[in-house]
């Protein structure tokens, strides 16, 4: 399986105005497969607070270390870019930021009220970390009213130890159980890797955990080691049927909207997702 090159020049475009305006995204620093065909179509996720991660996740190529202190001019940084790419679907992550008292939750803020302000029209998704289960932090970020809030669970519980180092599953969990329970109108979204070691029942038992939440979308993508030499190994490639019939599954349980493949990622064809789009 291979990812074709795109024609014309939207992806030197994109990388550009990027550069121009000293952005950060997810698509170049955790090495997504994905990141030639969005950045022709002229769309990026954003990351913010920084390239560096103070949680050391064995599964991604996020530099870890001590970051920088918080760009204070980037919420208005990125608005632009969003203006000039002309999106009507904005996706915003980050860094985990363990250093900071509220994790970047008023960080999140600032940027989504900077997009709104220049794009009201846009709709807008922020991909969290799990501010460490800090309630006020996590309430911050609901207030703003994103119209997607996603928060992604990555792997099992079992192999959590493995993968996702000092995160936890049901404090990941209980952050998008708090969405829904303090804003049902938001739409939760959550995404799992497969090909870490993982059964299908153990799957299952994730799906069902997220369904009693309320959780409305799940995304399903191939484990990808970002180098030849990463310290977690691929344990399986999954065929695409086999990603067909897990979505399936999924969608059994009641999930409004289930995207699966093996280059699946929780923010690739992100404005496709929201349930307004689905079949």
């Amino acid at each position: 399986m291979k990812r074709p090159l795109p024609r014309g020049n939207g992806n030197n475009f994109t990388h550009n105005l990027l550069q121009d305006l000293r952005l950060e995204t997810v698509c170049e620093n955790a090495r997504c497969p994905n990141r030639p065909e969005c950045w022709a179509q002229r769309t990026a996720t954003f990351m913010i607070l920084g390239n560096v991660c103070t949680r050391p996740c064995s599964f991604c190529s996020v530099p870890k270390g001590t970051p920088q202190s918080v760009d204070e001019d980037e919420p208005e940084r990125l608005a632009e870019a969003c203006v000039r790419l002309g999106l009507r679907h904005v996706v915003i992550t980050s860094v985990t930021r363990d250093d900071l008292p509220d994790g970047g939750a008023e960080h999140f803020v600032r940027c989504l009220e900077a997009v709104r302000r220049r794009l009201p029209h846009a709709t807008l998704e922020v991909l969290t970390p799990d501010f460490q289960g800090h309630v006020a932090a996590i309430d911050r970020v609901i207030a703003a009213r994103p119209h997607v809030f996603n928060h992604n669970l990555e792997t099992v519980p079992r192999l959590y130890r493995v993968a996702r180092g000092r995160a936890e599953y049901r404090r990941s969990l209980a952050l998008l159980a708090r969405v829904k329970e303090k804003d049902p109108a938001i739409f939760t979204k959550a995404g799992l890797m497969l090909g870490l070691g993982e059964t299908l029942d153990e799957v299952l038992e994730v799906f069902a955990d997220l369904r009693s939440i309320g959780c409305d979308i799940v995304t399903l993508g191939q484990y990808l080691a970002p180098t030849l030499h990463h310290s977690l190994p691929v344990a399986r490639y999954l065929p695409p049927e086999e990603f067909d019939s897990i979505a399936q599954l999924a969608r059994l349980l009641g999930f409004r909207h289930v995207v699966a493949g093996p280059f699946v990622r929780s923010s690739y064809h992100a404005a496709e997702m929201l349930p307004a789009h689905s079949a």
